[in-house]
């Protein structure tokens, strides 16, 4: 497995952790957590804007972000981040990646900051 796979009902990818951290280094790079603001604020990657993807302003929240920014959303197992994920696509977004196994998966420690 190479870790980068299209999922093939949408058009985003879903990523390994390792394959995930490398993307978020490339320049224009947008981070979204999807979960709800209380886990956010538990831990989350350094960097991460926490947009809630069951809150009823989720599809409006996003439409401020640039639909053509490589686009990287993750939940605290990737089910959530599945989901959104596959609304960013509908909505025009080009690039969107899913982090696979969400934080449970992620190897490096969570900022609260």
């Amino acid at each position: 497995m190479s870790g980068f796979n299209k999922s093939a009902d949408s058009a985003f990818h879903n990523l390994t952790p390792a394959k995930f951290a490398e993307g978020l280094r490339q320049p224009g790079a947008v981070l979204v957590d999807v979960r709800r603001p209380e886990e956010f604020a538990q831990g989350h990657l350094s960097g991460a804007v926490n947009i809630e993807v069951t809150a009823p302003d989720f599809t409006q929240r996003v439409a401020s972000l640039d639909k053509d920014a490589p686009t990287y959303v993750y939940c605290r197992s990737g089910a959530r981040s599945a989901t959104a994920a596959g609304q960013l696509t509908k909505t025009g977004f080009a690039n969107v990646s899913n982090l696979l196994g969400g934080v449970l998966d992620w190897p490096e420690p969570l900022t609260t900051r």
